[in-house]
């Protein structure tokens, strides 16, 4: 804890003066234009690798960076992406996995977790994701669990569209999906490509989306 504890004395000794006006806008209210959804894994910090502000992200870690299908029983995943699009009126919502993903790799080389049952009730999540990754061949287990990341990222784009409030944002063109993988190593990303059904780097394609969606016309 001290570590912890001397890092928010610098904080308040440098940081917060630098930016005064900042914090005391944010008193006030919040104006976030992006919901990022990402993993817990402390080895992945949203604000660091995007360079964003406080206040310009709403984000949402958990384990394996899920998001539930929609359902009669809401979740706290639930609630954060509906306050999200419907209250603050997000224009992009960013799911984002990475490199060495703890939970991802579980799920790929198929390890027990009868000792984390929450853990692994968490994880069936991604069984569509699981499933796909599984029918195909891999050279080795690396390339299987770097897989099932970013199978994992295309299965959670799918769950978020069953969420109503996503649901009618697309429709009336409000909000943009965007699907990421963050390399730890390299601190590349690549990004899902709607258009051709595969990753391609970030810093190529900076426009890219994962999701074309046209809003239909009513008769």
């Amino acid at each position: 804890m001290k570590g912890i504890i001397d890092g928010f004395l610098k904080f308040q000794r440098e940081a917060f003066p630098e930016r005064v006006k900042l914090f005391k806008d944010l008193a006030k209210q919040q104006n976030p234009r992006a919901l990022f959804i990402s993993c817990s894994d402390s080895r992945l910090v949203p604000e660091l690798v995007t360079q964003r502000e406080p206040g310009d992200l709403f984000v949402i870690r958990n384990a394996g960076n899920i998001v539930p299908s929609y359902g009669p029983e809401p979740g706290g995943v639930s609630a954060s992406v509906e306050y999200a699009v419907a209250a603050l009126q997000v224009s992009d919502i960013v799911i984002c996995g990475h490199s060495d993903c703890g939970a991802m790799t579980a799920i790929a080389t198929c390890k027990c977790l009868d000792h984390m049952p929450a853990v692994g009730s968490w994880l069936r999540y991604a069984d569509s994701a699981r499933v796909v990754n599984e029918a195909r061949q891999h050279q080795d287990q690396p390339a299987k669990v770097a897989s099932m990341v970013r199978e994992n990222v295309i299965a959670q784009l799918a769950n978020i569209q069953t969420h109503p409030s996503v649901r009618l944002a697309l429709e009336e063109g409000r909000v943009t999906l965007h699907g990421w993988v963050y390399d730890i190593a390299s601190g590349l990303i690549e990004a899902f490509d709607g258009g051709r059904g595969a990753f391609v780097s970030l810093a190529d394609n900076p426009e890219v989306q994962a999701v074309k969606y046209q809003a239909r016309r009513v008769a």
